[in-house]
């Protein structure tokens, strides 16, 4: 009865195929005929007892159909927790939204396809388990979707709360929840067991209607839809348009009224739309007239319109993530699409080649220098403008801006061109408006514009010319100096600041008071010191701060909160006497990831992102999975050094510039190399390789719309280590080639595992291996 784990980043990508196979007969399903199957990023968990088996996965669309069985059992209950599911069965098709239970038959003719992501949980019960207990003959006609109310909602509830618990339950309790889970699903079984109808829709009735439904969706934004012109489009007459309609207990003016509610209680429940009235939502799908929306949602619904989406954002209120951790609660998470206008390419001066290298001979060296307009703040996005396209094998210098450098502005920003362009705030005008992935109007969470969760200041994106999706970036860093300060007082010295912060791994841990507190340390870097390090200068306790918008920050909530010299208390004399030794690297490294328009830029993935591993220095280098076209690269969170674990929640944060070299490996060429089959950031330096374990390694396609929230609330050590194993055994074993028994045994014996990061929201637990041990391997 013990909880059974799955993910796709154990095994490489020619295994996955059987490995998810086996994942969902396990649970009663198979791919469905004629679909593609899928074998991308994939997750599941499973617990067992006799004759029950309850399961959560999460992948990427795809279609299932009903596992053969050798004898009968009741139907497969499945909740899908996402909207997009598609039932289909030999009576037409059907859209389930989220939240509605489906009943499938073992050995009914039917499929399901998940067109944007599959994410289900799925409860099997076989006549194990119902200990000779009348039921077990019981047959569904067909397939049955049964909206959450009454029973049907208790038993919803009841497999959503346990799927979320399946980790944490001991074996005895989770042998009492499953036996109820099979006296519920027999109840409800029970109710809707039904006779076959004789009278059922042939299979080219059932073509044609699925046909006419894929025409309506289509077409859901036409206010002069008609049962006529859509008969008309597919060649056959309205009567018997109609009479299919009838066939299946419909009619065509309900079904597209039906959708087209659907699709606006989607869309105003989707805090990405926050930014459109109630009217455009109505009007983009097909209701021409405002006041018969309103009564036909509050019919369908029970609320209004707008007490609908009010009340939507009332419970996002309510929903805030627990003190100590990042991230806005989901319905937050406004991922509007903004669009910059890329900036003229700076300095495209060709490097002078040597005489044996051709290929220099092309190569271009780029500037991308920092200012307002090159710069996007506290999140990462598929939809932002490339500020310049460069060619693989280009270098690009990248002056980039520490997201504190406002914890001491005279040191930081005065004078600073660049600097106070990008921090620039006045009661007027703040010059980078959007700060995070949270919505612009941020008023309803007590915050001012573009406020959300998202700190670092990234310079970019930069286009890579060809990338596309599956093949690999190589980013090498050449060369790391830090940026001195304009200020005619401090010109040419150098300052960072570290902040120990609520969201700090320490914050609860405190003993010394007042308690809880936020320290903000201010510090002298000397980068040209024979012994590079840095020294403390001093340090304040986090005072309240009321930024030029009039919003009071009581912690350190938001970034590039300007903090006035008189607000606080500098003590000085910290750290006397201690020298750090420098580590320069850059905290974020990323390209744009796939699966949503704004994605945190705290919490680190498969793309990279805040990765905040002090390894990341000169002479590094870091390969990352192509997600979208032209890989869209961003760099920013640069720290003078870092300790493994980061356990206040920052480095010494630092503005520097680096110079790096960028190498598009294509997939087609990807075979044979240390990068093949990457699903992570892999960081190579001269001695080591070292592979990126991650609580959850792409929290994004695990979670989908709740991934920004649910991915801080579920993060432990335990889970990161547990990733940063199965990539490195599966490193030693399709790279290296070493069987599985080798694998652990090296792992055991040379291998070192460390902490990256316990502050990110995504906690990170880095491997390194050692290239030495391989130098006489064959």
């Amino acid at each position: 009865m013990s909880f059974r784990p799955f993910t796709s980043e154990s095994y490489a990508e020619g295994e996955r195929p059987d490995a998810w196979r086996d994942v969902l007969n396990a649970v009663g399903l198979q791919p469905a005929a004629k679909s593609p199957f899928y074998d991308g990023h994939a997750t599941a968990s499973h617990r067992h007892a006799p004759g029950i088996a309850l399961s959560r996965l999460s992948a990427g669309s795809q279609a299932v159909a009903a596992a053969p069985l050798a004898h009968e059992d009741l139907p497969l209950a499945l909740l899908a927790i996402e909207d997009g599911a598609v039932l289909r069965s030999g009576d037409g098709h059907r859209i389930v939204p989220s939240g509605h239970l489906m009943l499938l038959p073992r050995t009914a003719d039917w499929s399901i396809a998940f067109q944007r992501d599959l994410r289900i949980i799925v409860l099997s019960v076989t006549s194990t388990a119902l200990h000779g207990r009348i039921g077990g003959r019981l047959k569904l006609a067909k397939p049955q979707v049964i909206a959450p109310s009454g029973l049907a909602d208790v038993v919803c509830r009841t497999i959503e709360a346990t799927a979320r618990a399946l980790e944490t339950l001991s074996d005895a309790e989770w042998s009492t929840v499953a036996q109820s889970l099979v006296d519920l699903l027999l109840t409800l079984a029970h109710q809707q067991a039904a006779p076959v109808s004789e009278t059922g829709s042939s299979a080219t009735q059932a073509a044609i209607l699925h046909r006419i439904c894929q025409a309506i969706e289509r077409r859901l934004d036409d206010a002069d839809l008609t049962p006529a012109s859509v008969a008309q489009a597919e060649g056959i007459s309205e009567r018997y348009l109609q009479k299919l309609f009838e066939g299946t207990g419909d009619n065509f003016s309900h079904y597209v009224r039906e959708r087209r509610l659907q699709r606006t209680w989607t869309d105003l429940s989707n805090p990405a739309e926050a930014h459109h009235s109630i009217s455009e939502i109505a009007y983009r799908w097909g209701f021409a007239d405002s006041a018969h929306f309103s009564r036909s949602f509050r019919a369908r619904f029970g609320l209004s319109p707008r007490e609908f989406r009010q009340q939507k954002a009332e419970q996002a209120v309510t929903s805030t993530a627990p003190r100590g951790q990042r991230g806005w609660p989901q319905d937050a998470l406004a991922l509007q699409r903004v669009c910059q206008s890329p900036a003229a390419a700076r300095g495209d001066v060709a490097l002078p080649a040597p005489a044996n290298d051709r290929d220099a001979q092309q190569r271009h060296h780029h500037h991308l220098a920092v200012s307002a307009e090159r710069v996007h703040w506290g999140y990462f996005s598929r939809s932002l403008a490339p500020q310049l396209e460069i060619s693989s094998g280009d270098t690009i210098t990248v002056e980039t801006l520490t997201q504190h450098a406002s914890d001491d502005p005279e040191l930081m920003i005065s004078g600073d061109d660049g600097a106070l362009s990008v921090f620039g705030w006045t009661r007027a005008k703040k010059n980078v408006d959007r700060r995070g992935a949270g919505p612009m109007d941020a008023s309803v969470f007590g915050r001012g514009a573009g406020e959300g969760f998202g700190v670092h200041i990234c310079t970019g994106p930069v286009a890579i010319k060809d990338a596309q999706p599956g093949d690999v970036l190589e980013v090498r860093i050449l060369d790391i100096v830090p940026r001195p300060s304009r200020n005619p007082t401090h010109e040419g010295r150098v300052f960072g600041s570290s902040v120990a912060a609520w969201w700090g791994y320490h914050y609860n841990e405190l003993i010394a008071a007042p308690a809880p507190r936020e320290a903000v340390t201010i510090y002298e870097i000397f980068a040209e010191a024979p012994e590079p390090h840095a020294r403390a200068l001093y340090s304040y306790r986090w005072e309240p701060q009321t930024d030029p918008a009039g919003i009071v920050h009581a912690t350190y909530d938001y970034p590039g909160v300007p903090v006035a010299p008189g607000s606080i208390k500098r003590r000085h004399g910290v750290l006397d006497n201690i020298r750090i030794p420098l580590r320069p690297h850059f905290g974020v490294i990323a390209v744009a990831p796939r699966e949503a328009d704004f994605v945190d830029s705290i919490p680190p993935s498969y793309f990279g992102g805040n990765l905040d591993n002090w390894r990341l220095g000169k002479g590094s280098a870091v390969y990352l999975p192509v997600a979208v076209p032209g890989a869209l690269l961003s760099v920013g969170d640069p720290h003078a050094t870092q300790g493994d674990g980061e356990l206040g929640g920052t480095a010494i944060e630092c503005s520097m510039t680096g110079t790096f070299q960028l190498i598009l490996h294509k997939k087609s060429q990807l075979a044979g190399q240390p990068f093949a089959d990457l699903t992570y950031p892999l960081i190579e330096t001269a001695t080591d390789w070292v592979l990126t374990g991650f609580s959850h390694p792409n929290y994004l396609a695990e979670f989908g719309a709740q991934g920004q929230s649910e991915v801080y609330a579920t993060s432990s050590l335990d889970l990161a280590m547990k990733d940063a194993f199965r990539k490195m055994r599966r490193f030693l074993m399709h790279i290296k080639g070493l069987s599985e028994d080798e694998a652990v045994a090296l792992m055991s014996a040379a291998v070192d595992f460390g902490v990256t990061q316990v502050v990110d929201g995504n906690w990170g637990v880095h491997a390194i291996l050692s290239k030495r041990l391989f130098e006489d391997a064959s």
